[in-house]
């Protein structure tokens, strides 16, 4: 089992590697425009939990996570080649709300400012 910070550095840099497979080799269309925002790895490194948002928001959510689990497969080969573990954890896909929850959290404190 890693450390803490072991830990840490392997989701930092699961998270760095596949954001660059996203801008760099990524093909499919649906994956467009999307962002990494946490990755997650349990202690065991049996499954690591990846967090991802859009621009355009939840209105594409099942559409990215279809095009993340249907490209599972090459994104875990790949990132296995460049992350070295002894095995590397299974791939599992979430939807992250927190920009959006973020960004409409910043329009109602400028609602409020405006009013002042």
């Amino acid at each position: 089992m890693p450390t803490g910070i072991r830990l840490q550095r392997i989701q930092d840099r699961v998270r760095q590697e596949l954001s660059e497979l996203l801008i760099r080799e990524t093909n499919d269309p649906r994956l467009k425009n999307i962002f990494i925002t946490d990755v997650k790895i349990d202690k065991e490194l049996a499954f690591a939990h990846i967090y991802a948002s859009a621009i355009e928001g939840a209105s594409r959510s099942a559409e990215i996570l279809e095009g993340l689990e249907s490209a599972s497969g090459f994104f875990r080969r790949t990132l296995a080649s460049r992350v070295e573990l002894r095995a590397f954890p299974r791939l599992k896909f979430h939807w992250d709300p927190t920009p959006e929850n973020a960004d409409h959290i910043e329009k109602v404190l400028a609602e409020l400012r405006e009013k002042k």
